[in-house]
C-alpha cells in the first residue's frame, strides 16, 4: 500500500522545477507568504483588465504553458529577480486558476509538504454558479487534515468578490471537486447547467472536471482546456455502463481521498482515466496535438 503522503510530498511531471530548483531555496516555509509570492509572479488572464493591464494576444499565449518548469524559464524571461521580489503587473506572467495552484503545489512538494491540485468548482465568483475552477489542497501536518487552499485570492480579488472567509482554508461547502459535482447532477441534487464557466456548461463539462481531477490526484495537472480519454466522448456516446464507472471514480474521490490505492490503481489501468503520450488541447487557435513529454 503506497503512503499518500510521501507520494504528494515528491514532485510530478507538471510540478517539478527541474534546472530551475534553487529559485525554491530558501523560500519562506509559512502558507501564507508562499501564497504571496504565488501572487506576485502569476496575473490571471481573466482579471488583468480590472488590475489595470491590456494583455497582447501573445502574451495570452503563455497560459498555454503547462509544466512549472517551463513556467519559471518564460517567468525569467520576462524578470530574471528572485521569486520573493513581486514583478510589476506588466512583468508577471499570465496564467489562470490551474497555474496558481499548480505553482503552489510545486512549491509545497519542494519543502516536503503533501500537496496536490484539484479540479472543480467554486462558488464564491457567480451568484448561483458553481465556476470551473482550480485549488491546492495540502496536509497540515499540526491538525491532521488536508486543508484547500485558493492562491489565486489576493486581497483585491477577495475585496472584489466580498470573500467571507480565508483563502488559506477555503471551505468545503465552497469549492467542489469534479466527482463531488457528478455526484450531485446525477442524484439530482443540483442543476448541472449551473457547472462551467462563461458559455460552456452541463454534465459534459462536469464529466470533464471528474476525469482531470483524477488525473491531477495522480500528479498529471494538465490545461483545463485539456482532453482525453472520457473528456473526448460526445454525450449521447456516454453509455450506462460509463456512466456507472464515472460513478465509481467519484466515490473513490470523495473527501481527503480515503480509498487513494484504489485511485491510483484505477488510473494506471484504465485508458479512459489516464493520460496518455499525446492528448487534444482546445484553444482559441483551434485543436492542437500535444505530446505530454515535450509539454
Amino acid at each position: 500500500m503506497a503512503n499518500p503522503l510521501e507520494y504528494y510530498a515528491a514532485p510530478g511531471a507538471m510540478t517539478d522545477p527541474r534546472e530551475h530548483a534553487p529559485l525554491f531555496a530558501a523560500l519562506p516555509r509559512d502558507l501564507a507568504s508562499l501564497c504571496q509570492i504565488v501572487q506576485g509572479v502569476l496575473i490571471h488572464i481573466f482579471w488583468a483588465e480590472r488590475y489595470g493591464v491590456q494583455l497582447a494576444d501573445e502574451r495570452k499565449t503563455e497560459t498555454q504553458i503547462r509544466s512549472v518548469a517551463r513556467k519559471l524559464t518564460r517567468l525569467l524571461e520576462l524578470d530574471p529577480r528572485p521569486l520573493t521580489e513581486a514583478r510589476a503587473l506588466d512583468r508577471k506572467l499570465v496564467g489562470n486558476c490551474r497555474d496558481f495552484t499548480v505553482l503552489l503545489t510545486a512549491l509545497l512538494r519542494h519543502q516536503g509538504v503533501p500537496a496536490r491540485a484539484r479540479c472543480g468548482f467554486a462558488r464564491y465568483f457567480m451568484p448561483g454558479k458553481h465556476e470551473d475552477h482550480w485549488v491546492c489542497e495540502y496536509w497540515n501536518a499540526t491538525e491532521q487534515r488536508w486543508v484547500l487552499v485558493d492562491a489565486q485570492l489576493d486581497e483585491f480579488q477577495q475585496q472584489a468578490l466580498r470573500i467571507r472567509f480565508s483563502p488559506l482554508d477555503v471551505p468545503r461547502t465552497m469549492f467542489l471537486p469534479g466527482g463531488k459535482a457528478w455526484q450531485m447532477c446525477r442524484a439530482g441534487q443540483a442543476n448541472p447547467d449551473k457547472f462551467g464557466i462563461l458559455d460552456m456548461h452541463g454534465l459534459w463539462f462536469v464529466r470533464g472536471d471528474l476525469v482531470r481531477d483524477v488525473a491531477a490526484l495522480n500528479k498529471m495537472e494538465l490545461l483545463p482546456w485539456d482532453g482525453w480519454g472520457l473528456i473526448e466522448e460526445e454525450a449521447q456516446n456516454i453509455s450506462a455502463e460509463e456512466n456507472a464507472f464515472l460513478d465509481r471514480v467519484a466515490e473513490l474521490t470523495q473527501g481527503d481521498v480515503p480509498q487513494f490505492d484504489a485511485v491510483r490503481a484505477l488510473y494506471a489501468s484504465d485508458e479512459r482515466l489516464r493520460v496518455p503520450p499525446v492528448i487534444k488541447s482546445y484553444h482559441n487557435a483551434g485543436v492542437e496535438s500535444v505530446e505530454i513529454a515535450s509539454a
